[in-house]
């Protein structure tokens, strides 16, 4: 039985969504103000925190910074409850790392939704898995099984090489993501005196060409099977749904591409992210020039989140941070749910 915390200041919102919880089999711990929230959640460590914004002592954006803060509770999926319409509430929320937020009031469904879809990915992100064929493997079917994310195939498929096959040559066009399950792959440049020189030797646990994926650009090197090889070759389209569809999880996919080396980490995290804020620039670009006509020089955009996050092909709270991020750096602005393009051209540029 999973439990849920409620911090909400409202008695009446408090115990209505205790009950639906109850009902649908989670245990609930509730609390009538931050501070009260803070203290149970130290002493309960909850699956799930759903917590309102506005409240006296300690309104919900200290809750979520004072839990941010302590190892034990950081970890916690959480959720905001708000009364407002403004996005700018949620916007704050999201970009703090909250994992999702519902506008009061709201129904029994919409509810019980967001914290199903929560703690599912919360079990993607506790599982560790092995850095071999099963763990990919595994990874793969537990996104699956845990997200709404359509990938082109169930098992994929491990091709056998020769020695001195050429997987793919420098300024080709990466279509697969290549993992390792035995043998060596050799990676090399010709300079230019004709002589090559070797990037890296790829072995058991390793893989290949996701940088260019992630930058998408053409091969900068060119990839020859060293000693007979068995490889797993993963579609484009999947890595980069896999990559772009949630920052955690995308977290979760790099250690594997990494093997927890930490600044390997960290530079395709940072590739993951301008990927999706790519990926997000691109969308808006879409729309506005697929209607720019009939707005006669109007450029705000009417479109919901979760429909903007199903054109870009990611999470909606990958997107709502990303818009957060473009606020914040002048590119848009958003007026009563619209988003107004400021810097047309700083997002086309980005698209491209």
């Amino acid at each position: 039985m999973k439990n849920i915390l409620i911090i909400e200041d409202n008695h009446e919102v408090r115990e209505n969504t205790a009950e639906i919880l109850e009902l649908a089999g989670y245990k609930v711990f509730t609390a009538e103000n931050g501070k009260v929230g803070v203290e149970v959640a130290i002493d309960e460590k909850p699956d799930l925190i759903v917590c309102d914004i506005m409240m006296p002592v300690l309104d919900g954006y200290g809750v979520l910074h004072l839990l941010s803060k302590n190892p034990e509770t950081a970890v916690i999926p959480f959720i905001f409850l708000t009364a407002k319409a403004e996005k700018s509430d949620y916007q704050k929320g999201m970009g703090m790392g909250a994992d999702g937020y519902i506008t009061k009031p709201f129904d029994d469904t919409e509810l019980l939704n967001a914290i199903e879809t929560r703690l599912k990915k919360a079990e993607i992100l506790r599982q560790t898995f092995s850095q071999d064929q099963s763990g990919v493997n595994d990874f793969i079917a537990t996104v699956k099984s845990n997200t709404n994310i359509r990938l082109l195939s169930d098992a994929y498929e491990v091709v056998q090489y020769k020695r001195k096959h050429m997987l793919y040559s420098e300024g080709s066009h990466p279509r697969h993501l290549f993992f390792v399950k035995s043998g060596k792959v050799k990676t090399y440049k010709i300079n230019e005196d004709g002589k090559e020189l070797i990037i890296e030797i790829a072995g058991e646990g390793n893989f290949l060409g996701y940088t260019p994926i992630l930058e998408d650009v053409n091969y900068t090197e060119t990839a020859e099977v060293l000693e007979d090889a068995e490889l797993m070759i993963i579609p484009r389209e999947d890595f980069v749904k896999l990559i772009s569809y949630d920052s955690q999880i995308a977290g979760q996919f790099i250690k594997l591409l990494a093997k927890n080396v930490h600044e390997k980490e960290e530079r395709l995290l940072s590739l993951a992210y301008n990927s999706v804020r790519k990926r997000v620039a691109s969308g808006l670009i879409e729309i506005f020039d697929k209607f720019k006509a009939q707005m006669a020089g109007d450029t705000r955009l009417k479109i919901s989140r979760d429909d903007l996050a199903r054109i870009v092909g990611t999470a909606t709270e990958s997107l709502i941070r990303t818009l957060s991020d473009f606020k914040s750096e002048k590119l848009i602005d958003i007026e009563s749910g619209k988003i107004v393009l400021l810097r047309e051209d700083k997002l086309r540029n980005m698209s491209n």
